[in-house]
């Protein structure tokens, strides 16, 4: 019996981002991409339609940001579970999106590797902050965010 796969929506505004890490997730069995949005708005509308195990969520878009879509979708979908994506690796930015309903962050320069960390841990149900972002943060912070 095949074990169920991880179904995900990847959400950025930029085209080759989004089909980036379509190609690069979908080459692992354990992952389904079930949709694509390119801002906050669809991102809503996308997981109220098909409920996602993870949404890989960018930070900054027009209309509606990710912060804004991550808090929206967290009360209409709250089996759903956020990962923060943004250029930005400001510990700031990872405690925002945290603190509105996300269960991980990571950069965009994030490898493949510690992406599928990211998507399994939060999957699991446990929360997950990438290393780039976890160097900046203070000892106190970083045992309150697992990484790998």
């Amino acid at each position: 019996m095949n074990p169920k796969k991880i179904r995900i929506i990847i959400v950025d505004d930029h085209q080759q981002v989004r089909e980036t890490w379509k190609l690069l997730l979908e080459q692992d069995k354990r992952f389904v991409i079930i949709a694509e949005c390119s801002n906050g708005e669809e991102a809503i509308g996308a997981a109220k339609k098909f409920t996602p195990d993870v949404i890989l969520m960018d930070v900054n878009m027009q209309p509606i940001n990710g912060l804004e879509a991550t808090k929206e979708i967290t009360i209409h979908v709250p089996s759903a579970r956020i990962i923060g994506m943004s250029i930005n690796n400001q510990p700031s930015y990872a405690r925002n999106m945290i603190q509105l309903g996300a269960k991980g962050y990571v950069t965009k320069n994030s490898s493949k590797q510690e992406m599928t960390s990211a998507i399994i841990n939060v999957f699991h149900g446990k929360q997950y902050i990438c290393e780039e972002v976890r160097s900046k943060m203070s000892s106190n912070e970083r045992k309150q965010f697992p990484g790998e």
